[in-house]
């Protein structure tokens, strides 16, 4: 008999930690890193997640199984882009062991699932579907140049009223974005900001 798809999905790393951005940061949280992702970002730091047949296909029971073995009972699930797998079984089965879902995507593939959070990162290589954008519960926008604050805008223009906005420096050029964000967010203040603090205490 062939397994309902969803059932069992390519694990590139899962492990818990502190969600270190956005609007959860700081929560104890699981992550589970899914692999495949057709968004290509230059500037990504999980390259090694684009690949889906590079990891292990791991069955949801398991992947619950490990999750459930800590305290904490907020799961993120990520990528790679987790929407290229349909994670209504994963959701479903991860809420009926006590956990809150929360999804960090970037809305570039069909919604599934179902969400208690979904964090919105919207990227210049592949758009978001509007059936995503209008279910973000937060968008993040990685700012890369300066040129990013008004692709910002244009998100921030389509998502719900009730959607938390953050802006977050890339990694490699926090130094020098940083201070153009505070500035920004000073002058546009219905956006916040959002660092990468398990870089800085160098957890995962």
């Amino acid at each position: 008999m062939q397994l309902p798809e969803g059932s069992s999905l390519p694990v590139m790393e899962a492990f818990y930690t502190l969600q270190g951005e956005g609007a959860h940061q700081g929560r104890a949280a699981y992550f589970i890193r899914l692999g495949g992702c057709d968004v290509g970002c230059v500037w990504c730091d999980v390259k090694d997640s684009w690949d889906a047949s590079k990891h292990p296909v791991v069955s949801v029971d398991e992947i619950v199984a490990k999750a459930s073995s800590y305290p904490g009972r907020l799961a993120v699930i990520t990528g790679g882009e987790p929407l290229l797998h349909k994670l209504d079984i994963l959701t479903e089965t991860l809420h009926a062991a006590g956990f809150e879902t929360n999804m960090e995507t970037s809305g570039s593939s069909p919604l599934s699932g179902h969400w208690d959070w979904i964090c919105l990162s919207p990227k210049k290589f592949k758009a978001p579907l509007p059936e995503v954008v209008e279910k973000a519960n937060e968008l993040k926008v990685v700012v890369f140049n300066k040129h990013d604050f008004k692709w910002a805008e244009e998100y921030a223009a389509q998502v719900p009223d009730t959607c938390q906005l953050f802006l977050q420096p890339e990694w490699e050029k926090a130094s020098e974005m940083t201070p153009l964000i505070l500035d920004y967010i000073k002058e546009n203040p219905k956006w916040r900001l959002s660092l990468q603090v398990h870089k800085y205490l160098n957890i995962p």
